[in-house]
């Protein structure tokens, strides 16, 4: 993206050089040396070289100095040539103009209604009708207007890849924070598992094995003895199957967790992967909701950081969970960029429909100052949304 600018900006300097040096080559060429052709000549070269002094294409910047010093020495020249009876109707400020535009500025707003004024003001001093400078002007304010354009379209493409690169880089933190939550997951379940493994059935499966190898020594010899611990064993196994059959089911109950916990884990999962400062407030008594309202309130907080992160490009997010003896509220603040013109997408859609189905209500608004708040309420009175204990 840096490169269009490059290319844009050399051939406004090119175009400029080629403007002067023209007119340069016609002065030297068209006319006997004289003092007149002199001074002539050392008006174009300051106002070619000056104001290049304050802007120069990727080396200074100063384009309010450069435009003034543009007008003052260059728009000079062009009146002073207008003027004369014997340049009417082959003397422009085409390019200059041009170059205005592409460099504008609002400090550098007022230059529009020079270049309209210039022309006219020339009928005070020459021989330039009325037809001729009301032509000259709206040349002039014509080439400006194509410079304006010119750079709105050089920043426009600046402005798109530059966004374009953001989201990219947002997706791809975004994308290598699900994986690691994912690998974290995985991690600590499987962990979780090998502990269970380990103390649980360990000792058991240990004697069991030296049972058996105390009973193989006994059939030849004492088989009544072996027959009872054979017995003893048999009921280590049931014992063990279930210990297993615990396991499974201790598994199957982490649906059960509360909610509390789950918001926890996510805030600081996110806060960890991402860097954002999140701030969690509780109110009311935690309660252990049925699977699916808790997934449903899950997923608008996750949405909610998501979107805070990638479209707000927010650095901070206060997130509250009030418990009512009816209803459940949360609210998802955060200090990123002011919501501009709301589209519902896949994703506010999806979390819409998500609290709705649930009886619930869901808004999106702006904050006073900055940022964007996230509500919702979901009703909790009844057996349809309390889990079962």
């Amino acid at each position: 993206m840096k490169k269009v600018f490059f290319i844009m900006d050399w051939g406004i300097f090119g175009l400029r050089s080629y403007n002067y040096i023209l007119l340069l080559f016609h002065v030297l060429m068209g006319n006997e040396y004289s003092a007149r052709i002199f001074v002539d000549i050392v008006w174009l070269l300051a106002a070619l070289i000056i104001p290049f002094l304050f802007w120069f294409p990727q080396r200074r910047m100063n384009k309010e100095w450069f435009i003034s010093l543009e007008l003052l020495l260059g728009g000079s020249y062009y009146m002073k040539s207008f003027m004369q009876a014997d340049h009417l109707g082959s003397v422009d400020y085409l390019i200059p103009s041009l170059i205005i535009g592409y460099l504008l500025t609002r400090k550098t707003a007022w230059t529009m209604p020079v270049l309209l004024v210039m022309p006219f003001t020339s009928m005070l001093f020459g021989k330039v009708t009325w037809e001729l400078a009301l032509g000259s002007s709206s040349d002039n304010l014509l080439f400006s207007f194509i410079g304006i354009w010119v750079n709105f379209i050089a920043k426009a493409y600046h402005d798109k890849n530059k966004l374009a690169k953001e989201i990219d880089e947002q997706n791809k933190l975004l994308t290598q924070y699900a994986a690691e939550i994912e690998r974290m997951t995985l991690l600590e379940e499987r962990s979780r598992m090998s502990k269970e493994m380990h103390d649980m059935l360990g000792h058991s499966f240990i004697s069991l094995i030296m049972s058996l190898d105390a009973a193989i020594t006994l059939l030849d010899k004492n088989p009544n003895l072996a027959k009872d611990k054979l017995i003893r064993i048999r009921g280590l196994t049931e014992q063990n199957l279930d210990e297993m059959r615990d396991i499974v089911h201790k598994m199957g109950e982490e649906e059960n967790i509360s909610l509390v916990n789950h918001v926890e884990r996510l805030v600081n999962n996110f806060r960890d992967y991402t860097g954002t400062v999140i701030r969690l407030t509780l109110n009311g008594t935690d309660r252990v909701l049925r699977f699916d309202v808790q997934q449903s309130i899950l997923r608008v907080i996750q949405e909610s950081f998501t979107n805070a992160l990638k479209h707000g490009k927010a650095t901070e997010i206060e997130l509250g969970i009030y418990f009512y003896p009816s209803t459940l509220r949360l609210s998802i603040q955060n200090n990123g960029k002011p919501l501009g013109k709301l589209e519902h997408g896949f994703g506010l859609t999806t979390m819409k429909n998500r609290i709705e189905r649930l009886g619930g209500t869901f808004s999106i608004s702006a904050l006073a100052i900055t940022g964007v708040e996230v509500r919702c309420e979901v009703p909790l009175k009844g057996d349809t949304l309390d889990a079962e204990n």
